[in-house]
């Protein structure tokens, strides 16, 4: 899957991430074998595996829901 164009689309689908300040970027982790999520905020920064169907779902224009709860959270806690 193309990191590029699943970090575009989760923008899309979660515009808030820009209104908020939080900086988002995905990348493939070896170890698990799965996309990571990266979400950061000033100095603060969570990672969400983010499993393929839920990958997937997010390339067809659905709600990732573990994400979104992880972006609702970090949104509300992490202060630059």
């Amino acid at each position: 899957m193309d990191k590029q164009a699943l970090c575009e689309k989760i923008i899309t689908i979660y515009p808030e991430i820009g209104e908020c300040g939080i900086d988002v970027r995905v990348d493939y982790d070896e170890d698990e074998k799965s996309l990571v999520v990266y979400l950061q905020r000033g100095n603060r920064e969570v990672k969400h595996f983010l499993p393929d169907e839920d990958a997937e779902a997010c390339m067809i224009g659905k709600q990732c829901v573990g994400l979104g709860i992880e972006i609702k959270q970090f949104k509300d806690y992490a202060h630059p």
